[in-house]
């Protein structure tokens, strides 16, 4: 966990929810490292300062952090050094690792979450499967809140990994998920972290995805000059941009939000209740606000998070982003550099490199990919993804004569086994002779019992 790999000697100076933090980093992962044309390289720190890959890790948190970046080849304009952060390496998948760990952490440290407590979150999906993650290797339930309109695998990931998962009407929207994980934790006494105003979630951030970034190009002797974020809950962009403009004050923070939902363009400003907290709602949910393809970028509220960050002036350039375009950078980045990416990983990518086009050569642009293409398999981004054969496919399998292979050997037939058969099929009115983990047998078995069918 954080309180193992980092030693931390920290100072808090509590203003309405405001963390100041001096650190010591002593690293104990993998090593940050920029990768080129897929051939990896440790660049970052040095070999007393880093755990090798091949180490043994005492538990899976202190596997999150520390993902590789990796310089793109083919989609690059020409001249121009486009660099992804890879956040899928995190063990849950997703950037949104780190702010379970951190909110987990800074909660356990500061005695908010007791021994066995319930956590309780409000999540459009990668923070649940984060905090289910964290949650599972620390003992604590975990309830994520989550709306019907999220993909299915999503939920089912949680699940896997021992949440339980609270569906609330897609109408409702990201206001909706958030009301009800406050109405959960107020009636069960549960632990709600609240991500989206939580400090721990940008603290987080500024102690490991800031310096991890600047460490990979100080070792290359690098200069990076373009970063390129979405906002979602404003863990990344807060914590990251105060890192980045304390320690590299040269790199521009660009910021990226649905073209058909520009609510950091109109200005108007998500109105909170006096103590920071829903009680029932806010005011108001954004009046620009409409629903888009780019899942977790942009909730019908701007993020207390957000607003922080705006306001302390880490937003250099705002940019907005098309969701079908972000599907086809998606599809670009696995067939022409084999990066597995989601809808929101296209999304930050096809703006950046919409703005890399335009500069000078030598430029260095990193943009952040949030998550693996993993859980956007129910989504739009898969729809022209066929799971039968192509005509081409078919081509190419009617190529050759597909030669069967040699039968298995079966055991004679005896009378003790035609008897044993007659036997049983006598005995049941719905008999089912498979093989035990034949894919058509466990496809009949589910059709039986959903349509309430007694078999043997």
């Amino acid at each position: 966990g954080l309180w193992h790999p980092f030693s931390l000697s920290c100072s808090f100076e509590l203003s309405t929810s405001t963390f100041h933090f001096h650190h010591r980093r002593v690293f104990g992962l993998r090593t940050g490292a920029i990768h080129f044309s897929n051939m990896s390289s440790a660049l970052g720190f040095s070999a007393s300062k880093a755990r090798r890959p091949s180490a043994i890790h005492e538990s899976i948190t202190q596997t999150i952090c520390n993902t590789p970046i990796v310089k793109l080849g083919k989609l690059s304009p020409p001249g121009v050094n486009v660099f992804c952060k890879l956040e899928a390496a995190n063990p849950g998948g997703s950037v949104k690792d780190r702010l379970a760990l951190g909110m987990i952490e800074w909660a356990e440290k500061n005695d908010l979450l007791k021994p066995g407590q319930t956590v309780v979150e409000a999540s459009s999906g990668n923070t649940g499967i984060g905090l289910a993650t964290v949650c599972a290797a620390r003992g604590y339930p975990l309830v994520v809140v989550m709306s019907e309109s999220f993909s299915i695998e999503r939920r089912k990931l949680m699940r896997f990994l021992g949440a339980k998962v609270v569906l609330t009407n897609p109408a409702h929207k990201g206001t909706g998920m958030v009301i009800k994980a406050k109405e959960l934790a107020d009636k069960h006494g549960w632990y709600w972290p609240d991500q989206f105003t939580n400090e721990a979630n940008a603290w987080i951030h500024s102690i490991t995805t800031g310096p991890e970034i600047s460490d990979a190009f100080k070792a290359e002797g690098k200069e990076l000059d373009h970063f390129f974020t979405a906002y979602g809950t404003g863990g990344t962009l807060k914590g990251v941009g105060e890192w980045l403009r304390n320690n590299s004050p040269g790199t521009k923070i660009h910021v990226c939000e649905p073209n058909n939902s520009p609510m950091l363009y109109s200005e108007i400003k998500t109105t909170y209740p006096p103590d920071e907290k829903p009680a029932k709602s806010f005011e108001v949910a954004h009046p620009v606000w409409r629903p888009h393809l780019l899942q977790g970028w942009a909730a019908d509220f701007i993020p207390m998070l957000v607003s922080k960050a705006v306001d302390t002036g880490y937003v250099d350039q705002l940019h907005h982003t098309d969701g079908k375009k972000a599907m086809q950078v998606a599809k670009d980045l696995a067939t022409k550099e084999g990066i597995f990416s989601g809808t929101s990983g296209g999304g930050v990518l096809s703006s950046a490199l919409e703005f890399a086009a335009t500069l000078p050569e030598g430029s260095n642009v990193l943009a952040m990919i949030p998550d693996t293409g993993e859980r956007y398999l129910s989504t739009p981004l898969f729809d022209d993804v066929p799971a039968d054969m192509t005509e081409e496919e078919k081509a190419i399998a009617e190529s050759t004569p597909s030669t069967p292979p040699p039968p298995p050997g079966l055991p004679d037939v005896t009378p003790e086994a035609v008897a044993f058969v007659d036997a049983k099929c006598k005995e049941k009115k719905v008999l089912m002779w498979s093989l035990q983990y034949c894919e058509f047998c466990w496809t009949l078995s589910k059709l039986l019992d959903r349509i309430g069918v007694s078999y043997e």
